[in-house]
């Protein structure tokens, strides 16, 4: 069965291999400062899904040398991504994020700049700076959708209405700006027929979708509820199988930025298997090689 692999896309649109680089701009969340909520999404770590960025004490254009020297240590790759991805990255004023996004793609080497935000962190002067720096380098925004079903969503705390999406995506997409959609597999009370669904709206709606595994992480609400037994996760026989019918669903032309995802392993609680990234993608793989076109 095909897709379109981010790492096909990438080669297909700078002609070689290219890193992503998680940077932390040092935002926060409206769904932890107050504004929304102070608890943050239920499945969000303190970190805020950023534990692999480098520090941010350090200034970006010294995250990204560091970075680039640790990936330098197994890759002769040239060219990155900056990818600023704790917590929100569109919760600041313009003026501080003309800063930071363009000390990044100031840099040579760096040939793309992603921003992971949430939809409602979106006004117009954000859209018309990423608008701005799009004509410079090539601008994705993540947004994190997790799922189209409104129940899931308030139980999640996600803190907006799926018409926020719609309206966030119409705007970018107005400014020629690509969005990437996150969709989680294995949200509570989900039916897998729910969870295609949101695959599939998501796909048709995006440029770009990451697919992500629902990891228990510690010190969240969500792994209070797993350990009172009021959430179960999948097995990887069944995220692959759940997998596959959401890549049925997305159109060839969506860029799969991610099957699955692997949580921090200091604070992963489950399910265990999806530490072990290396089988869990070649048994992924070869689940979707052995699916035939339909």
């Amino acid at each position: 069965m095909y897709y379109y692999s981010l790492n096909e896309y990438l080669k297909n649109t700078f002609g070689e291999k290219v890193y992503k680089i998680s940077l932390d701009g040092g935002m926060t969340c409206p769904n932890r400062d107050g504004k929304i909520d102070t608890r943050g999404c239920i499945f969000c770590s303190r970190g805020g899904s950023g534990e692999f960025s480098a520090s941010r004490n350090l200034s970006i254009t010294q995250q990204i040398e560091e970075a680039k020297g640790r990936i330098r240590k197994k890759s002769d790759c040239k060219k990155f991504i900056a990818y600023f991805q704790p917590f929100t990255n569109t919760y600041a004023s313009v003026e501080y994020l003309r800063r930071i996004f363009t000390e990044a793609i100031e840099n040579p080497e760096i040939v793309a700049l992603s921003v992971a935000t949430r939809p409602d962190c979106l006004p117009d002067d954000t859209i018309a700076l990423l608008s701005e720096l799009n004509k410079i380098k090539p601008v994705w925004v993540e947004l994190g959708l997790q799922t189209i079903h409104e129940n899931t969503a308030e139980y999640i705390r996600r803190g907006y209405k799926l018409s926020v999406y719609d309206n966030a995506v119409k705007r970018l997409h107005n400014e020629n700006i690509s969005v990437i959609t996150h969709i989680i597999i294995g949200l509570p009370n989900e039916t897998e027929d729910m969870i295609v669904e949101s695959a599939k709206y998501a796909g048709e709606h995006s440029d770009g979708i990451k697919l992500q595994l629902l990891h228990i992480l510690k010190d969240t609400d969500l792994c209070d509820e797993y350990e009172k037994g009021n959430v179960t996760v999948l097995t990887l026989e069944q995220y692959a199988d759940i997998l596959i019918k959401c890549l049925k669903v997305i159109p060839k032309t969506t860029v799969i930025h991610r099957l699955t995802g692997d949580g921090d392993k200091k604070i992963l609680v489950a399910p265990m298997w999806s530490a072990d990234k290396k089988r869990v993608l070649n048994f992924i793989n070869k689940a979707i090689k052995a699916t035939p076109e339909e």
